[in-house]
């Protein structure tokens, strides 16, 4: 995939000259593709003492700054043990970043695999999001199980585990709320809903993941301050990655928060998404190709 962003790290390195004005505008890019401003200060640091050593042509260059960035990304693999107790998921993310969608896209990924997935409609703060669920599940040819409106999110995945359990499904992928009435109400509610579920399904048949949108910047990167301290997260989902994404935003999550990704969506459709390919993705952010 080509990457904009990635497009114009490759062509400064292309630069004949490294002065103070290739460093400025390499700073300045670094920042608008929200890498933060520590890793910006780290690379430009680095790439100056490069400079200073040795004369390396633009693909050492940006392997040089590839190597740097490594250590920051990581992935998970999120594959279902072969147990008599079903594996949860539970997804979070705030309206908007194609949660919902995320939760089908998986559906599908995993039911290719030969899996068993059932969903849990435990937003219960807005009958859309119960709705748009209900009608993934219609179309995935999978098990929902949902209650009215206004209902309570912890019942909604009590029951789930319960029948999940009774069904021998093998994977239980739980919709939550992306907004209340305020914040905390919101985080008290996640809070909850995480004692429910470590109770009832504990240790590594539980794993919480964030669903962050590619193209919101620093604003992913507090949603994931956010919901990692509330209830500690174990993965990401990436949405919304294409040409016109950046990405800097996953290299600060990485280096504060220690959290992998697992997924990476990249279209609407139900087979757009796939396994988060580390190298892949850091090639595509620095332009190495």
């Amino acid at each position: 995939m080509k990457n904009f962003f990635g497009k114009r790290i490759a062509s400064l390195f292309s630069r004949n000259v490294m002065d103070e004005s290739f460093f400025e505008e390499l700073e300045d890019t670094l920042i608008e593709g929200d890498l933060g401003t520590q890793i910006t200060f780290d690379l430009s640091e680095h790439i100056r003492r490069i400079v200073k050593k040795q004369r390396l042509d633009q693909s050492g260059m940006l392997l040089e700054m590839k190597a740097l960035l490594e250590p920051y990304v990581s992935t998970i693999d999120l594959s279902i043990p072969k147990q008599d107790t079903p594996m949860i998921f539970l997804v979070l993310g705030v309206n908007g970043v194609g949660k919902t969608t995320s939760i089908a896209k998986m559906s599908h990924w995993y039911q290719k695999q030969g899996y068993t997935t059932v969903l849990s409609a435990a937003d219960t703060f807005r009958a859309a999001a119960i709705d748009q669920l209900s009608l993934h599940a219609q179309r995935l040819g999978t098990r929902i199980v949902k209650q009215s409106p206004g209902s309570d999110p912890g019942a909604v995945i009590f029951d789930s585990i319960d029948s999940a359990i009774a069904r021998k499904e093998q994977l239980i992928l739980a919709d939550t709320a992306g907004r209340m009435h305020t914040k905390e109400h919101l985080l008290r509610e996640l809070q909850k809903i995480d004692k429910i579920v470590a109770a009832k399904l504990p240790g590594a048949n539980y794993k919480k993941i964030l669903v962050i949108d590619a193209t919101t910047g620093q604003n992913g990167v507090r949603q994931a301050e956010l919901f990692h301290e509330t209830v500690g997260l174990d993965a990401i989902v990436l949405t919304k990655y294409d040409s016109a994404s950046k990405g800097g935003s996953i290299i600060q999550i990485g280096k504060n928060l220690h959290i992998p990704i697992a997924f990476v969506g990249v279209g609407e459709g139900y087979d757009d998404i796939m396994p988060f390919d580390r190298d892949t993705f850091l090639n595509t952010l620095i332009g190495l190709e």
